[in-house]
């Protein structure tokens, strides 16, 4: 009986992927969907434990610094200004706010602050209070990260300048299904931000969402579009949708729960050395769910009781979960 078990797993490690390979196929991601849920999650734990120390966790948390009121009409998201959801309209936040709040995030343990805005893109003068914010959130000792929409010409560098590391712009979705999701911008104006940002030296954060009534072949086929990204990005955010009264997925399928355990451990066979962060949905994970996608790969988390305008879990229900998995920050 232990020959049988000990030759599957010369084969299993056979078939984990190299390191440096950026050549993914669709058919190459789905046939990772494919396999039998135990041998999916024991490739992707090999690689994320050739990569990464398997019991630490980053811990980011996310502002809004600009609310509401944007133009695009992305299906999920309730900042749209065309969708009743309740979200109002606001103004940039002062600087001196958004640095009480990354103090906080700060004495909470969390060494990365994310700070997003609504906006298709951001104008030159949101740019300038922006880039105080990046400025003072960097002096605090924290790693910085924006996400603010579609970029100018030399904007990145601006950030750059200020003291951002990472700019997030999601990819979203795989390419044929993205114009189900947004009309407002194309897939192409997407991948131009990210060379932007590539461009000006900064690290790329691009992820997407699951659970917008897309197929398992487009998961896949979105997971192709990052892994072959060059260079591939240092973050990658993955989000279970949290449907939204007033926007036109509200009344989503939910994704099965073994599906988006599935989606974390092949981004991270595809994507080895990226942070890969279990983003928005974790509010409405059960435990058991959550250590399955740390076990499958995930290896950072957003950290604090709101994701811009929806909820996270708490701060001291993500303390009680580290001490049951035996978690240490990163």
């Amino acid at each position: 009986m232990n020959a049988p078990q000990s030759q599957q797993t010369i084969q299993l490690k056979r078939a984990t992927p190299h390191a440096e390979r950026a050549n993914w196929s669709k058919q190459d991601i789905a046939a990772l969907f494919a396999l039998p849920f135990n041998d999916l999650l024991f490739q992707a734990q090999q690689v994320h434990r050739a990569h990464f120390d398997p019991n630490r966790v980053q811990l980011s948390t996310l502002l809004s610094v600009k609310t509401g009121g944007c133009s695009e009409d992305c299906g999920y998201c309730p900042q749209a200004a065309r969708y009743d959801t309740g979200v109002e309209s606001q103004s940039l936040l002062p600087v001196d706010e958004v640095l009480d709040a990354a103090r906080q995030a700060k004495a909470n343990g969390a060494s990365r602050f994310c700070m997003g805005g609504a906006w298709r893109g951001p104008k030159q003068r949101d740019l300038d209070e922006l880039k105080q914010m990046i400025a003072g959130v960097k002096a605090l000792g924290l790693e910085t990260c924006g996400t603010f929409g579609l970029l100018k010409d030399g904007m990145a560098e601006q950030l750059k300048e200020a003291g951002l590391d990472y700019y997030n712009h999601n990819l979203d979705t795989a390419p044929d299904k993205y114009a189900d999701i947004v009309s407002t911008r194309h897939y192409d104006d997407r991948l131009d931000t990210l060379g932007k940002v590539r461009a000006a030296g900064l690290h790329v954060c691009t992820g997407g969402i699951v659970g917008m009534g897309e197929t398992r072949e487009q998961r896949a086929a979105l997971i192709a579009q990052l892994a072959n990204l060059d260079p591939q990005p240092e973050s990658v955010p993955i989000n279970n949708l949290v449907p939204v009264p007033g926007t036109p997925l509200a009344d989503a399928e939910p994704l099965d729960w073994t599906e988006f355990v599935r989606t974390i451990a092949v981004a991270r066979i595809a994507l080895p050395a990226s942070f890969v962060r279990l983003s928005a949905g974790r509010r409405d994970m059960p435990e058991a769910m959550q250590a399955l996608c740390f076990m499958a790969g995930a290896n950072s988390i957003f950290y604090g009781d709101k994701l811009l305008t929806t909820g996270n879990p708490e701060v001291e229900g993500d303390q009680r979960l580290f001490g049951k998995l035996d978690l240490q920050p990163l």
